[in-house]
């Protein structure tokens, strides 16, 4: 099964776009949530959200959003009567868009030392992924650990966060690029020794591209993170949302609609549900 064509149309799988009853288009309803009543109110709220973190969260080609990570945000807003409208850009702007206020919201994000004050996080990760090394095919390396990248080249996306025991560490040479797929291409060519993708876009990535294709491995896990929406601390709904979000998300873990869209996610990528 083709992994990209399998999961094109994730999110409206999940999602009923609202554009007759919200009277605008762009307006997410997640399936099988319980519609709100004729007389409660509809709050709307602007969400940045990633476009190339494939298949997390990534534009469609024909406009909007795709993946795992707006499917949930929308389910987890459906619970207090909330529709979300995506704004997609680079995961940069997001950051940007969220801290200057002009969007209430930015995923998927990480939390570093250097980011924790600049944001509200709400308490429960949105999901969970490794960050690994990569290396070339033919590597024989295994558990290799950030301490032995050190005097080596290692491949990082500009805009991305990553742990501070990688940044702080002025021995590994590093070599920013402006996107995922630069970093395999550049590891394929043999211009860096490895390079930090997270485990499953990574291999998601590479197998959308015949030249990539079996030409890359993991050869290590730097650490096991979480993903959040982080909210903007400047935004006047900023904290409010924050904190609805964390009730919102236990809800749909505890009544099993978490539980469905990941599982279809899974099965979409031909992956056992974690």
């Amino acid at each position: 099964m083709n992994a990209r064509m399998s999961l094109a149309g994730f999110v409206s799988a999940c999602v009923v776009i609202a554009a007759a009853t919200m009277g605008a288009p762009g307006f997410a309803r997640v399936r099988g949530a319980s519609a709100p009543t004729a007389t409660a109110p509809v709050e709307t709220i602007v969400v940045a959200a990633e476009d190339d973190w494939a298949p997390y969260s990534f534009a469609k080609p024909g406009g909007g959003i795709d993946g795992l990570a707006p499917a949930l945000v929308a389910a987890v807003f459906e619970t207090h009567n909330i529709r979300v409208k995506f704004a997609v850009m680079p995961f940069a702007r997001c950051l940007l868009m969220a801290q200057s206020g002009a969007v209430v919201g930015c995923f998927d994000a990480s939390i570093t030392d250097e980011n924790r004050a600049q944001f509200h996080w709400h308490p429960t990760p949105l999901f969970q992924e490794e960050l690994a090394i990569f290396a070339r095919q033919d590597s024989r390396e295994v558990d290799v650990r950030l301490d032995q990248l050190e005097g080596r080249t290692l491949g990082l996306t500009i805009g991305y966060t990553y742990p501070t025991s990688v940044m702080s560490n002025a021995r590994i040479r590093k070599v920013n690029v402006p996107s995922d797929a630069n970093l395999l291409n550049m590891l394929v060519a043999g211009r860096v020794d490895y390079i930090l993708l997270n485990t499953m876009p990574g291999y998601y990535r590479a197998s959308q591209d015949r030249r990539l294709t079996g030409r890359v491995k993991r050869v290590g896990v730097v650490q096991l993170d979480g993903f959040w929406v982080c909210f903007s601390r400047t935004h006047p709904d900023g904290k409010r949302l924050s904190e609805l979000f964390e009730t919102g998300l236990q809800e749909i873990k505890a009544n099993g609609t978490y539980a469905r869209i990941t599982a279809d996610f899974y099965r979409q990528l031909n992956l056992p549900a974690r």
